[in-house]
Order: C-alpha cells, then structure tokens, then sequence
C-alpha cells in the first residue's frame, strides 16, 4: 500500500503516484520551497525599499543627502545591486537605477542612471 507524501493517506490510482491529490502536492511542494523563497523574498523587499528612498530623495537626477536622511528612511547600506567605479576611482553603490557616491562629512550623492538597461 503507497500513502501520500503529504497527509499519508492511502494512494488509489497510478503505480507511480506520489500524491492523493493536487491539494497534497501543491503543500508538499509549497513546503520544500518555502526557506529559499523566504530568502529571496526578504532581499528583493529589502532592495526595493532602497530602491524607493533613492528615487524618493533624488527627484531629479542628481543631488546630495546627509547619511542621517538615508537612514531616517530606513535606507539599508548591506544592499545593493552592482557597483560602478569610475576612472577616477570613485565607488558608486547602484540599486538597479539610481546609485549613490559616499562623498565627505557623512554626505551622499545621488544619481539616476537612466541607460541602466537597454
């Protein structure tokens, strides 16, 4: 007798059947996936947030903000997409299509690229 992966009922049908239903499987699959979905889940939120304080404080294009703002914002440092340093050797942090530059005294600018994806 084959019993569900699941609930473990008792399996009627093909020999190969793993499942009773597709309640069952879709929970059980559900349930396999969930930690690495979760993970994801937790950094694209996190990016997205970033992403929306960027665009928020940097309606035009280009300005400058104190570190303070950011992190008011609940601006987090730890994510970002891609960097870009340029042959200056200035480091900017990019979220998708804005990024930032640390620049003196706790300041920041920001920047829109607007050729991020073509």
């Amino acid at each position: 007798m084959r019993k569900c992966l699941e609930c473990a009922e008792e399996i009627r049908g093909r020999s190969d059947k793993k499942f009773c239903g597709d309640y069952c499987r879709n929970s059980y699959n559900n349930q396999l996936n969930r930690n690495p979905n979760n993970y994801a889940r937790r950094i694209n939120h996190i990016l997205r947030k970033n992403r929306r304080i960027l665009a928020e404080l940097n309606p035009h294009g280009k300005t400058k903000v104190h570190r303070d703002r950011l992190f008011e914002k609940g601006f987090n440092f730890n994510y970002f997409t891609n960097q870009y340093i340029t042959k200056s050797g200035n480091d900017y942090h990019f979220i998708y299509d804005y990024g930032y530059l640390e620049l003196e005294n706790d300041m920041f600018a920001l920047v829109y690229r607007s050729d991020y994806v073509k």
